[in-house]
């Protein structure tokens, strides 16, 4: 058995999650970050991915919106803007979002806010790609 720390997902809604765990993959502002037990203290901040849990009993995959990342000691806190699992999200409505995004994002007009709609476009593709590897996972 590996060893493990305490895992805290919380968003400013909800208590997403918490568990113990073994590993977390995610995306944090430099890259790709993975966390074991006894990680170095660090603050950083998250770019929009799945968040990969690793436990004993297997795995599971949160799609967060950004936040933040703090490890201290054996205790790993996401403070996310959101976090859902794959059961809370609606594949249409994540293919009609990132196609609305998609749409703002090629028009060429003052009134479009770009960042808004990159913003809107990365939530949909984190949402589609956990909803895609939930699917893989299940095969």
């Amino acid at each position: 058995m590996a060893a493990t720390f305490a895992l805290s997902v919380v968003t400013p809604e909800r208590e997403v999650l918490s568990t113990g765990a073994e590993m977390i993959i995610l995306r944090g502002a430099d890259g790709d970050l993975g966390v074991l037990a006894r990680h170095i203290p660090l603050v950083t901040a998250i770019k929009p991915s799945v968040l990969v849990i690793k436990r004993e009993e297997g795995e599971q995959r949160l799609a967060l919106t950004g936040g933040f990342l703090e490890v201290r000691g054996d205790v790993v806190t996401v403070l996310a803007r959101s976090a859902e699992r794959p059961e809370e999200i609606d594949r249409q409505r994540a293919e009609e979002a990132k196609r609305r995004a998609e749409d703002r994002l090629q028009q060429h007009d003052s009134d479009v806010d770009l960042e808004r709609a990159k913003g809107a476009l990365q939530r949909a593709l984190v949402r589609l790609q956990l909803l895609e590897q939930e699917t893989h996972s299940a095969v």
